[in-house]
C-alpha cells in the first residue's frame, strides 16, 4: 500500500512522513498545521487517525483517510474503502464534511469510546505484535470467561440510569469497527452520543449478540441499555481501563463524556450516505 500511497502522493507534491513512536502521528500533524498544510491523510488504523485528528480539531485543516487497520471504524462508516485505490481516489475528488468529536476526562476521542470487556480486549489486544481480526478473538476469548460485569450509574441528558454492564461503549459512529453496526441510530454530525451497555449474557447469549453484529441487526437485541445524550457521567467503583479509539487508557472512576459539535473536518466520498 506505501507505493501506492508515494505514487499518488509524488506529482502531487505531498509529503509523507512515516510515524516513528506513540504520539509521532499527532506531532508531525501539529506541525503541518502550523505550516499552513490543508489537508493531512492519516495513511493506518484508528490510533494514527486519533493522533492526527486530536491535532486538527478546531481547526480548518481537513482530514483524510487511507484506513488499513484492525477495525477502522469511523473511515468505513464514512464510505472510504480500505482498498488503496478507491481509498486515494477519494482523496483526489471527496468533499470535505464536518463531524462531532467526544472528549472523556480530557482525552478526545472520534468513534467511540468503552469500558468493560471491550476496554480489557483493546488492552490485551495492544500487547499483541500481530494485530487484525483475528487478534480480536485471540484477545477475546478467555477474556469472556473470566470478566465480570461492573456497576455503574451512568447521567445523561434527562436522567440517571443504574445498571451491571459487561461492555460498555459511548459512539460517535454507529460502528466499532469492521462494519459490525451496534448503534444504527447513531450519527456522526447530530451534537449527540450513543451509550450501548451489554449485560452479562453468557455464552449463548453472547453468541447470539455475534450472530446479530454478522446479520446486522443488533439493533433488535433485547436486553441491552441504550441512551442518547450530549453528555454522560459514569461513575464506577473504581478507576480502571478505558478505551479510546481502541487505543487502551488507565481512567478516574468518573468518566465525564462530552461532545464537541462538527469540530472536525473529514473528506468523505461526494455521494455521502452515512447518517
Amino acid at each position: 500500500m506505501l507505493a501506492e500511497v508515494r505514487a499518488f502522493a509524488a506529482p502531487r507534491g505531498a509529503g509523507i512522513v512515516l510515524t516513528e513512536r506513540p504520539r509521532h502521528a499527532f506531532e508531525l500533524a501539529t506541525h503541518a498545521v502550523a505550516d499552513g498544510c490543508d489537508l493531512v491523510v492519516a495513511v493506518g488504523g484508528d490510533g494514527t487517525m486519533n493522533e492526527i485528528a486530536c491535532a486538527l480539531t478546531g481547526t480548518n485543516a481537513i482530514l483524510g483517510f487511507v484506513p488499513c487497520g484492525s477495525g477502522d471504524g469511523l473511515a468505513l462508516h464514512l464510505g472510504l474503502s480500505r482498498r488503496a485505490p478507491q481509498a486515494l481516489q477519494i482523496l483526489a475528488d471527496g468533499r470535505p464534511r464536518l463531524i462531532d468529536t467526544g472528549e472523556v476526562n480530557g482525552l478526545p476521542f472520534f468513534n467511540a469510546m468503552g469500558l468493560g470487556f471491550e476496554a480489557e480486549i483493546a488492552r490485551r489486544f495492544a500487547g499483541f505484535a500481530r494485530r487484525g481480526l483475528p487478534g480480536y478473538f485471540r484477545a477475546g476469548l478467555p477474556l469472556f470467561f473470566s470478566h465480570r460485569a461492573e456497576p455503574l450509574t451512568v447521567h445523561h441528558d434527562g436522567g440517571r440510569t443504574t445498571l451491571a454492564a459487561f461492555s460498555l461503549a459511548v459512539q460517535n459512529s454507529p460502528q466499532l469497527g469492521n462494519n459490525a453496526i451496534t448503534a444504527p441510530d447513531a450519527s456522526v454530525d447530530d451534537g449527540m452520543f450513543d451509550l450501548v451497555a451489554i449485560p452479562p449474557v453468557g455464552f449463548f447469549g453472547a453468541l447470539g449478540l455475534v450472530t446479530r453484529l454478522a446479520f446486522g441487526s443488533f439493533g433488535r437485541a433485547t436486553g441491552i441499555t441504550r441512551r442518547r445524550s450530549a453528555r454522560f457521567v459514569i461513575e464506577r467503583a473504581a478507576p480502571g481501563t478505558i478505551h479510546t479509539d481502541g487505543e487502551p487508557r488507565d481512567a478516574a472512576a468518573r468518566l465525564e463524556i462530552n461532545v464537541r459539535p462538527r469540530s472536525l473536518r473529514v473528506l468523505a466520498p461526494q455521494a455521502v450516505t452515512a447518517p
